[in-house]
């Protein structure tokens, strides 16, 4: 058994944390890819896979920073990898800024069969369930802290069968305002009635869940899950696995 550490509340980013987000987004994207038929636009999918990753890389770092709303966000996350196709029929595009490019309307209509594909996907990161059975069971406070969309996560929640596991469901859109923003964590911390001294920030990103929370005061752990980030700081404890966290706390 771990040594107790001066904890009582714990944040806990929800993407790519627990979920499988991006493991549940590969499958969700190949069958997208299969409704709409993208292999007429598409010679080979991968082409289509890494234009919708690097967009959305891209996308989700703007939204995390105020610069982009969620709007936009939606629309050119597939408008942009879509857009490299070839031979798309022409009610099928738009003019955009002098540039033909697939509709908005294709692209709502993608994005909500793509979320709704995401959304129903259980798969959790390794060692997800444990841990957060443990951690109920060292009786600390768990708070989802997330920038994911309302409609989304809670689905997400329910097919991961993580529902029942926190204590608060702290969300980007209720706050005002997305993660690293300081107002966020001041909402978390006011919504959980937690003292920011006694509260830890658990997630795998180290600009919107790591730094973020370091700013607002709070002590992070940063779940380095792919080992791809050297030399993360600040964070207060560093760990490749969900297991460790259970070392640790």
């Amino acid at each position: 058994m771990s040594t107790p550490l001066p904890y009582t509340d714990l944040f806990i980013d929800f993407d790519d944390t627990l979920y499988d987000t991006h493991g549940n987004a590969v499958i969700a994207l190949e069958e997208i890819f299969g409704i709409f038929h993208l292999e007429d636009y598409f010679e080979h999918p991968e082409t289509f896979y890494k234009a919708y990753w690097d967009t959305n890389v891209e996308l989700w770092r703007q939204y995390a920073h105020g610069e982009i709303e969620r709007e936009y966000l939606i629309v050119e996350r597939f408008r942009r990898p879509l857009s490299v196709g070839k031979h798309w029929p022409e009610h099928l595009l738009e003019e955009i800024n002098g540039r033909m490019m697939v509709s908005e309307a294709f692209c709502l209509e993608v994005s909500d069969r793509f979320l709704d594909c995401c959304a129903t996907k259980p798969g959790v990161v390794e060692g997800a369930h444990e841990l957060m059975h443990y951690l109920r069971q060292r009786g600390y406070r768990l708070h989802m802290a997330s920038n994911g969309f309302h409609e989304v996560q809670y689905k997400k929640l329910k097919a991961s069968n993580l529902h029942g596991c926190f204590d608060t469901v702290i969300l980007s859109e209720d706050a005002g305002a997305n993660k690293p923003s300081e107002q966020f964590f001041r909402y978390a911390l006011t919504q959980t009635h937690a003292n920011p001294h006694t509260t830890l920030m658990i997630g795998d990103n180290p600009d919107t869940d790591i730094r973020g929370a370091h700013e607002a005061g709070l002590k992070t752990l940063f779940f380095n899950r792919h080992a791809n980030h050297p030399g993360i700081t600040p964070c207060d404890y560093e760990v490749t696995s969900l297991k460790e966290i259970m070392e640790i706390l």
